[in-house]
């Protein structure tokens, strides 16, 4: 059976990427403490018990998905900023992107009896159309003990590469178990799934995740943390949740007023800040359109498009 490679909380992101293009998955070990894990437990209890139960075999129907954790889970947030996380983001989504954004946030609560989910690929969200390049990061924390007979992530480790249609044999999968705190961070292309819990205890675990800006969402950020809410965040994670343009023209809006009652084209983040928005704000700002200049190689042809 193959194993994952498990780090210290402090391994340099270098070492870390080439883990994770390797096998596709790692873990990071103990990578907050157990008085945070308390905290965040209590904190997400009364919205994960409130959760219903899914509707079918790869949702779990004794599985719960709590999402909307920006909005709901102060202690989330961080989880979501975390440094080391994001400099994973860097290495892995930034040469594809101008911008990355929060994909998902929910808990998932595996109850006792629940069998094992199907072995899948996240970036199957967006169907078979993505080819040859990886489209999101995502990361388990855990906030009971991940075993084995609890429902630890099952990882087929080294299947990047394969193809879509390609099953994972008995041999090939091993399971993310792991100390609460811990975290597994895992590619869009690895294969694997939610194990069975044959014990009696839940297995609880934070799943957060990223992809590239230009693609859409699997949880809708803006509904799950509308305006009103997004004004209270940090701006660094006002921009991640998705108020910032993604790219130099894309991401704008038209805030649908009467004529002539306010602007015309402005970016995401004008819904939270208003006018305190400069007035030539319209598209992203300068340095983005270099940035498609440079990499498509044709200034002019850019600036004629956009």
């Amino acid at each position: 059976m193959p194993t994952l490679q498990s780090f210290a909380p402090d391994t340099a992101p270098d070492t870390l990427l080439a883990a994770l293009r390797q096998d596709g998955a790692l873990i990071l070990r103990e990578a907050i403490t157990p008085a945070q894990v308390d905290a965040l437990h209590t904190e997400l209890r009364p919205y994960v018990e409130a959760t219903a139960a899914g509707r079918d075999s790869f949702t779990g129907t004794k599985t719960t998905r709590t999402g909307a954790l920006v909005a709901r889970s102060p202690l989330t947030r961080a989880l979501i900023m975390d440094p080391r996380i994001l400099a994973l983001c860097d290495g892995l989504l930034k040469p594809n992107c101008e911008r990355y954004q929060l994909h998902l946030g929910q808990l998932i609560r595996i109850m006792p009896g629940q069998e094992a989910q199907a072995i899948h690929r996240d970036r199957w969200a967006w169907g078979p159309y993505l080819k040859g390049i990886e489209p999101q990061l995502n990361t388990i924390w855990a906030v009971t003990d991940f075993r084995r007979e609890n429902g630890a992530t099952q990882v087929v480790p080294g299947s990047v590469d394969w193809p879509d249609d390609r099953q994972a044999q008995p041999h090939e999968i091993t399971w993310a178990e792991m100390p609460r705190g811990s975290v597994i961070v895992y590619t869009g292309s690895v294969f694997h799934g939610g194990g069975a819990n044959v014990s009696d205890t839940e297995r609880w675990g934070l799943n957060l995740t990223y992809s590239l800006g230009w693609l859409r969402q699997e949880e809708n950020q803006y509904l799950s943390c509308p305006p009103e809410i997004a004004r209270g965040l940090d701006p660094a994670l006002q921009a991640l949740v998705g108020y910032a343009m993604a790219s130099y023209a894309l991401g704008y809006y038209s805030p649908p007023l009467p004529p002539g009652a306010g602007p015309e084209l402005v970016p995401p983040d004008y819904a939270l800040r208003g006018e305190a928005i400069a007035q030539d704000a319209r598209f992203g700002d300068g340095a983005m359109l270099r940035a498609i200049a440079e990499k498509v190689g044709a200034s002019g042809a850019v600036h004629n498009n956009l």
